[in-house]
């Protein structure tokens, strides 16, 4: 997965924190606990947070996933995203201690209202593909 042609910004930032915690979490709680990668549910699981990412309505403008009013995620992914984040949450401190404290502090932020219309990464790109038609 190439995270870094498809996300940028912000986007790439949330995406490297989730991408953290979910390593945390693989470590100790799956069976492939001595590989450096992750197990196939957690690396299914960081494809599905990479697809919600690039489609987040908010794009750049995005709030951390727990203060946003738009919830993308499936109700048993939510839960898994849940279930990842309050267990490496508190223990990105030590290994991540920069995008910890980024993330606690986006977190502070105010959630912006309504998301206009055709912001999110996914719009933009594919719209950025397109060349405008040549009028006649």
């Amino acid at each position: 997965m190439k995270t870094d042609e498809i996300l940028g910004g912000k986007l790439l930032r949330e995406f490297n924190t989730i991408s953290a915690m979910v390593q945390i979490y693989c470590r100790s709680h799956c069976a492939a606990k001595g590989k450096v990668d992750q197990c196939e549910h957690c690396q299914s699981f960081l494809e599905y947070a990479h697809t919600r990412l690039d489609r987040c309505p908010y794009g750049e403008q995005k709030p951390t996933c727990n203060k946003c009013p738009v919830h993308c995620y499936k109700p048993h992914m939510k839960a898994k995203a849940k279930e990842i984040m309050v267990y490496a949450g508190p223990r990105m401190l030590l290994p991540h201690p920069i995008m910890a404290i980024r993330h606690l502090w986006s977190e502070r932020s105010p959630v912006p209202g309504k998301p206009p219309a055709a912001s999110s990464n996914r719009h933009i790109r594919l719209n950025k593909g397109q060349s405008p038609k040549a009028s006649t």
